[in-house]
């Protein structure tokens, strides 16, 4: 019995056993919720800037595309890598280095003065984050020994990330009104300092019992980037280069070789990076599934109506931005319903209902999106409301799926899965939109025909997305079951 939980007046007398509540593990909170923080403020602000800087740097459009690229390229593909590496020296370890090499970048930026420097800055930056994003949810799962809570520790980190999200592009427009474009990566320097403090004074250093001592697979560490890495660039050059161009099918071509290579080194390896048979498990393999769902309704819903509202309804990027705002109020408000949901209904089904309500959301916009405003804001509310409990239901599941020293390699797995994912969500839609819409899409007064063509082929991508993404969450509630079963 634990005597400690007879005593809930009193402090915790041992350190060493885990918060018995989120006020306990405050200090530790307010780390992780800043790293996740960078995260979701990071792109967000720094696309307010791209015009200032394409001005400042003389830096081309392609150029530019690369000062965001290059970042979420390098995250993307070394969190697999890296998280398996965490597992083994230390997840507080890995975290605290690349908070200081977070840091250490941003203050860079205040020496820039090319457009290359500012890419290899962003570089740095996608690697410090690829050090940090998957040890925030791994460390948030071993903080505390009870999925309850566990859960509101996510769904708090979560939120933070979210309100940074939501503020990002506004806030940074008004620091460009009377400061540098800098500033905007600079205020990463105080953010990396908080998460650091938080987390080297509340969380312990790992136990050797939570690590494990075997070789890192220097060979499937490669193949394994490499994989994610095309998979990753390959989405932006279908949608830049067209799909009459080679490049983005030559990619996609060596994209599926490196990852048949990925998986057969993997499974003759005598110490893989990543253990298939881990990643089969019926909880793990579930919340990736719905997690790829969320991940891939959320971008391409947001690609969609972004451009939907601009070029077919003829509203301002303003406007566009307001239209937006449905999503994001349910994106922030929703953490409030995630503990009761789980509480009422269970992790499990927490999961499949949410993820449900993404392919609902995406059916709404696929079938009626083109018929009025109403119904593309009541498809964006249903993807929010889905995605926001997703998130952090399924990467629970899959930290609950894990053995405790694989934890951070299967955080890093779920976010690989929504940055892979995202990119498809994109690609899908950009692709379809190019195949059936004739002409120049950005240019003004459409003819009717050019019209007609738009929103069938919005039409047809919302209902392609809404086919990918049920298929996933057909998945994950089979996977799901499975894993019901067996813990009967």
């Amino acid at each position: 019995m634990n005597v400690r939980r007879h005593l809930p007046d009193l402090p915790a007398a041992d350190p060493s056993l885990p918060p018995r509540s989120l006020r306990e593990a405050g200090v530790a909170l307010a780390g992780l919720s800043a790293v996740f923080l960078f995260e979701m403020l990071d792109n967000s602000v720094l696309n307010v800037a791209l015009p200032t800087i394409g001005r400042e740097l003389s830096a081309s459009t392609t150029v530019l595309q690369w000062v965001t690229g290059v970042y979420a390229v390098v995250f993307g593909g070394l969190m697999l890598a890296l998280g398996a590496l965490a597992d083994r020296v230390g997840r507080r370890k890995v975290m605290l280095v690349g908070l200081v090499l977070l840091g250490a970048a941003s203050l860079a930026t205040a020496f820039v003065t090319t457009a290359g420097q500012l890419i290899a800055i962003r570089a740095a930056m996608g690697v410090a984050a690829a050090m940090t994003t998957p040890g925030s949810l791994a460390l948030a799962f071993r903080l505390f020994d009870e999925d309850g809570l566990r859960v509101r520790a996510t769904t708090l980190i979560s939120t933070v990330g979210l309100v940074g999200l939501a503020i990002g592009p506004t806030a940074g427009g008004l620091v460009l009104a009377f400061a540098p474009w800098q500033v905007l990566l600079l205020i990463n320097v105080p953010i990396a300092a908080l998460a650091f403090l938080g987390i080297r004074r509340g969380i312990p250093a790992d136990r050797a019992d939570e690590l494990h001592r075997d070789p890192i697979d220097g060979a499937g560490a490669l193949l394994g980037t490499a994989t994610i890495v095309l998979a990753l660039v390959t989405p932006t050059l279908f949608v830049d280069a067209g799909t009459a161009s080679p490049l983005p099918w030559l990619t996609t071509a060596a994209a599926v070789v490196t990852a048949v290579l990925f998986v057969l080194r993997e499974r003759s390896a005598r110490h893989p990076l990543l253990d298939l048979a881990l990643v089969a498990r019926p909880l793990v393999s579930s919340g990736l599934a719905f997690k790829a769902a969320s991940a891939l309704a959320t971008a391409g819903l947001g690609y969609l109506v972004t451009l939907q509202l601009q070029l077919d309804r003829g509203w301002t990027p303003t406007q566009a931005a307001l239209g937006m705002l449905p999503q994001v109020v349910v994106l922030i408000a929703g953490g409030a319903l995630i503990g009761p949901l789980v509480a009422r209904v269970g992790l499990d089904k927490a999961a499949w209902l949410s993820a449900g309500a993404v392919v609902c959301g995406l059916a709404v916009y696929g079938l009626l999106g083109r018929f009025g405003y109403v119904w593309i804001a009541l498809a964006l509310v249903l993807v929010a409301a889905g995605m926001r409990v997703v998130g952090v239901v399924a990467g629970t599941n899959v930290m609950r799926g894990l053995p405790a020293d694989r934890t951070t390699v299967g955080a890093a797995l779920v976010d690989t899965a929504g940055e892979v994912t995202t990119g498809i969500g994109i690609a899908v839609s950009g692709t379809i939109l190019a195949a059936l819409f004739t002409g120049d899409i950005a240019t003004s007064n459409w003819s009717a025909d050019q019209t007609a063509e738009f929103r069938e082929a919005v039409s047809w991508a919302g209902l392609a997305l809404t086919v990918l993404a049920a298929a996933l969450v057909g998945w994950g509630i089979a996977r799901a079951r499975r894993a019901a079963v067996v813990d009967e």
